[in-house]
């Protein structure tokens, strides 16, 4: 058995009932059970039809997200995100670099590297080296001014962590960002890259070995191993290319307002939902949100 799950952005809702029950009635689809009225409903098929894409790309026309997934194994116990882009709605190094006054140049590096486009350690190493000089105090500055969190993530982290979830934050970022970040999203733990000082000062230079693409999976190994789960109880998410060996080894890797070649890659691809969708897509009703 299979669930298809439909969502859109919940702050603008707007699922129709009629595509839902279009969408059912073609596929000879169960009852529908509505998660939250216009924002999100599921219902179950048989098998998954081989028109699956054609109706992904027809409810991407109406701003809405389509999802199919074993049913049996959509709860998960772990979540295992990325950061940047993902949990926050910026770019860490990004945003260091606007003060640095290399932005313009440092964003193409990141847009490249997370398309795939570019060696990621090799990205990243270019794109600290240009951070040298600046005072170490510039960090606590941009993640009071520049970072946001992405919306959904803290109800997301409440309602997992309520019914027993675990949650890993693991990013090719920094620690001096991800431990902020996770204290506040309430994250179980937190690895990430650590950026070199010395007397107030990034030296432009970043800790080794670097955490990339092989050490998101690696954490995703350790952790699930230390809990006594598999893999199919993790529910992983992120939106660059460095964050596709975790989403292809979670039970659910979801691609979340991704990246082209990311998403390419990816059967669960969420492009309006916010990070709520993650709950929706765990059969998850609005009012078991916490």
């Amino acid at each position: 058995m299979y669930t298809v799950t439909l969502l859109t952005n919940p702050e603008t809702p707007a699922l129709q009932p009629a595509a839902a029950d279009a969408l059912r009635n073609a596929w000879g689809g169960g009852d529908i059970q509505w998660l939250a009225a216009d924002e999100a409903c599921a219902f179950n098929i048989a098998e998954i039809p081989e028109n699956r894409w054609q109706a992904w790309e027809d409810m991407q026309a109406l701003k809405t997200d389509m999802v199919i997934q074993p049913t049996a194994t959509r709860r998960k116990k772990m979540l295992l995100a990325d950061m940047d882009s993902t949990m926050i709605q910026q770019e860490c190094i990004d945003e260091l670099a606007e003060e640095a006054g290399v932005g313009a140049h440092v964003k193409d590096i990141t847009a490249r590297a997370m398309n795939g486009e570019l060696d990621f350690e090799g990205a990243l190493t270019e794109r600290v080296a240009l951070l040298k000089g600046l005072p170490e105090s510039v960090i606590d500055q941009v993640l009071q001014t520049r970072i946001t969190l992405m919306p959904g993530g803290k109800t997301l982290l409440a309602t997992m962590k309520a019914n027993g979830g675990y949650a890993a934050l693991v990013s090719g970022g920094f620690t001096a960002f991800t431990s902020k970040v996770a204290a506040e999203l309430g994250f179980d733990e937190n690895r990430a890259n650590t950026l070199i000082a010395e007397n107030g000062t990034l030296t432009g230079e970043v800790g080794r070995p670097i955490l990339g693409r092989e050490a998101k999976v690696s954490a995703l190994e350790e952790i699930s191993k230390r809990l006594g789960i598999s893999d199919a109880d993790v529910l992983a998410v992120g939106d660059g290319a460095n964050d596709l060996g975790m989403l292809g080894r979670a039970g659910t890797g979801v691609a979340l307002h991704a990246k082209p070649s990311v998403q390419a890659q990816c059967d669960v691809r969420v492009n309006f939902g916010d990070l709520t969708a993650l709950l929706y897509l765990q059969g998850y009703a609005k009012s078991e949100f916490v």
